[in-house]
């Protein structure tokens, strides 16, 4: 009887791990493949540092000894920015890696090329970094979260503060990048400011393939707008406040979340150049005095020296990878041993109340059934000439 109810048993266990490596590809009881694609190069490459923060990150988790027992091995993929290659990337994570599921695929073009191909394979995208609003739409794209402010939050929150603080006739200038990723913080504009928009923005569209947008200072500067808007990244940031300046004009500049890095964006401008620049965050400056005795920047310090020595930590890119990097561990965590795609998109909306270390007091994530936005508050920040100061109180889309 002992000898067939083990057998049963081991029946049973066989069943169980066929089933469990059926619904959880890329998983065993050491290892778990994670993958996502970011442009290592490319007109956007400044941003891969983000893919190298989270795996400064996975390599600090690993050596503790992973999550539950299972090292992470987090294939980065390079994709240049071009959807062509992160199609043909994806695919390769996919079905030649076999990966369990992509996390922080970062750029809106790359993933709105690879949704459709993911979502028919039923492999969740978790955490991507991008705000295009469409991705938050969990009906449109059931397999998809998000891990940067939507582009229409975060574009409502700078419109209001621009109607608040300027005069109501004031001209707006308004510089985004001709793609997805541009049009979510034009769209925002549009909708805060309703009809006056057309009698009082001047707007103009640049490619990522173009070498400078000198022209469009110069336009800007010409129908005297008192406003600044740029939605792109950190390089055509950085060239449009040095230009303005420049040519001696001074308006009211914001910059978008995506390029708010003191190295990125802010030092190729000038640090004098950029006096005044007002940005929002959800981010602790490593950079900062203020953080200066700060735990959770000491470990992201003590983290990135070990496992990134040498990279620059005044790029917020870096950051931004190993936050990614804990809410990933966060993820896992959740799962437990449960790591089929369909738990780890559960996991992935039922985080409640989490703070994740070197987060501004007061900003939390949480995720549920119908909402799959990590983030979705702000502060507002302005760069005095050697750091940037926090005013005002933390902001969502719905505050005055």
């Amino acid at each position: 009887m002992l000898k067939w109810a083990g057998l049963a048993a081991a029946t049973s266990a066989l069943w169980a791990s066929l089933a469990f490596a059926e619904n959880a590809p890329g998983v065993t009881a050491t290892e778990i493949k994670v993958g996502g694609t970011f442009p290592f190069s490319g007109p956007v490459s400044s941003v891969g540092s983000t893919g190298k923060g989270l795996l400064a990150y996975v390599s600090y988790l690993n050596d503790k000894g992973g999550v539950g027992g299972r090292k992470i091995n987090y294939i980065a993929l390079d994709d240049a920015y071009s959807p062509p290659k992160a199609v043909e990337q994806i695919r390769r994570l996919v079905e030649s890696d076999e990966i369990a599921f992509l996390f922080s695929q970062l750029g809106t073009p790359s993933t709105a090329a690879t949704a459709k191909y993911l979502a028919a394979r039923k492999v969740p995208n978790i955490a991507i970094l991008t705000g295009a609003p469409a991705f938050t739409q969990f009906r449109d794209y059931p397999y998809i979260t998000t891990a940067l402010p939507s582009f229409d939050i975060e574009g409502r929150i700078y419109a209001k503060y621009v109607k608040k603080t300027l005069s109501p006739n004031a001209k707006i200038a308004v510089l985004y990048q001709n793609d997805d990723f541009g049009k979510g913080y034009l769209s925002a504009f549009k909708a805060v400011f309703g009809e006056e928009f057309a009698r009082r923005a001047v707007v103009a569209a640049y490619e990522v393939s173009e070498p400078t947008i000198e022209s469009h200072i110069i336009n800007f500067k010409s129908a005297q707008a008192e406003a600044l808007f740029i939605a792109g990244t950190g390089k055509f940031a950085a060239q449009s406040i040095r230009r303005s300046r420049e040519i001696g004009w001074k308006p009211l500049t914001i910059i978008n979340f995506p390029s708010g890095s003191t190295a990125g964006t802010i030092i190729p401008a000038g640090v004098d150049n950029a006096v005044g620049v007002v940005t929002g965050t959800f981010s602790k400056d490593p950079t900062d005095p203020k953080w200066s005795n700060d735990p959770d920047i000491a470990n992201y310090r003590a983290i990135m020296g070990k496992y990134l020595p040498g990279a620059d930590i005044a790029d917020t890119g870096y950051l931004i990878g190993y936050r990614q990097g804990m809410l990933l561990e966060q993820l896992l965590r959740q799962c437990g041993d449960d790591l089929s795609r369909e738990n780890v998109l559960k996991q992935a909306r039922n985080f409640r109340d989490l703070v994740l270390p070197t987060v501004l007091p007061g900003i939390k994530i949480n995720t549920s059934e119908t909402n799959s936005k990590a983030w979705t508050q702000l502060q507002l920040q302005r760069w005095n000439g050697s750091t940037w100061e926090l005013f005002g109180e933390v902001l969502d889309a719905d505050s005055e």
